[in-house]
């Protein structure tokens, strides 16, 4: 017995998932393609398992019910943004997991994969049930109500066979974008080389000069802290872990509520660690998203290792990638300018503020992470 894409996409969206984001399975081809084409269920292809984590944590915080697609394997991919985001805050969302290697087959780079998975979810305390299609509508109200009651994500393991395949053709749209087609962009006046003249707490401070009440998600380390230094806002989220995620978070608030700006405070380090994320961001084309990366050329919070950024201009990456507009400023008042600007123009736009290696000497954030989540989605969903 097997169930189509569509009742399965039907059978989703009357439990309420109005979100998906994942990284395909042709185990599921045929629900991907149903969501590629929906006209109420946006489904973003993310460049890797963890991105889509990351993006149903901004989409959860927007009021979304989140669903991520992966095969198994995207479970090793996914761990660290499961253990240290999605279940260390408390995020509700459904993992849905195609079991490659079930039983032993499939090709040999899948049968230890397989043979571990449900042990996978156990080991990091995610409760899970074997979907079938006889069982369908139980094991979906399961997940509903674990997932809702325990306040984290719960998986659905699909073996081969359940999801029909093959019998559904994959739409050419991308409905969790907007706006006319992607463009040539008129490249941006950079300048050649970048002298920074600011610590990263004075040019946080100039950023944040700018912003008003918007949302404003932080990449983890040290500049989470410094940003907190400076003056606690509600609207702010704070990574504690999850390093790289933060433009992600910001990106799936932001395509989940695009009347509302959203900012991104990021770092080197961090973008380094999700370069997807720039192709992402351009091809969604969220028109409030304003993309803050502050470089200092280190990695600051593990003993000031450099990075690869003294080589690599991560404006010309963003550029690139096709975000509408990319700055690269070292000064404050071209700090706030740039940012203000930003807020007031269609995006997404991307901010390159080049700084020193000094650090604040600054506390840890006093709140903890549950705390720090519900505030968050109180406050901008108000």
């Amino acid at each position: 017995m097997t169930v189509s894409g569509a009742e399965l996409a039907t059978l989703l969206e009357r439990r309420g998932f109005d979100f998906f984001a994942g990284v395909p399975c042709s185990l599921i081809e045929d629900l991907i393609a149903v969501l590629e084409s929906h006209p109420r269920l946006p489904y973003v292809a993310a460049p890797r398992e963890d991105v889509a984590v990351g993006m149903a944590a901004g989409a959860w915080f927007g009021g979304r019910r989140p669903a991520v697609l992966m095969q198994n394997s995207g479970l090793g991919t996914s761990l660290n943004a499961l253990a240290s985001l999605s279940l260390m805050y408390g995020l509700p969302a459904l993992l849905v997991v195609t079991w490659r290697g079930h039983r032993g087959k499939n090709a040999p780079e899948h049968i230890l994969t397989g043979e571990i998975s449900p042990r996978i979810s156990e080991l990091i305390e995610i409760p899970h049930r074997v979907l079938a299609a006889d069982t369908l509508e139980t094991d979906l109200t399961w997940a509903v109500e674990t997932m809702d009651g325990l306040m984290q994500p719960v998986a659905l393991l699909v073996p081969p066979g359940v999801v029909e395949i093959g019998k559904t053709g994959h739409g050419s749209a991308h409905p969790a974008s907007t706006g006319t087609a992607t463009a040539e962009r008129p490249r941006a006046s950079l300048p050649p080389t970048l002298h920074p003249k600011l610590s990263r707490l004075d040019a946080i401070a100039a950023a944040r000069k700018g912003i008003g009440r918007e949302a404003v998600v932080h990449a983890n380390g040290y500049m989470c802290r410094e940003s907190f230094s400076l003056g606690d806002r509600r609207e702010n989220f704070y990574m504690i872990g999850s390093m790289g995620l933060a433009s992600a978070i910001g990106l799936g608030l932001a395509v989940t509520d695009r009347r509302s700006p959203t900012v991104v405070l990021d770092g080197d380090g961090n973008l380094l660690m999700n370069l997807g994320i720039l192709p992402l961001a351009a091809a969604l084309r969220p028109a409030r998203f304003v993309h803050v990366v502050f470089d200092n050329e280190v990695y600051g919070s593990t003993g000031s290792q450099r990075s690869i950024t003294g080589e690599v201009r991560l404006d010309r990456l963003a550029e690139a990638a096709g975000y509408r507009t990319v700055a690269a400023v070292t000064e404050a008042p071209a700090i706030t300018e740039a940012v203000q600007r930003a807020l007031a123009s269609e995006g997404p736009h991307f901010v390159l503020a080049k700084v020193t290696t000094e650090e604040a000497s600054v506390g840890r954030i006093p709140f903890t992470p549950h705390e720090l989540r519900d505030r968050f989605r109180a406050t901008i969903r108000a």
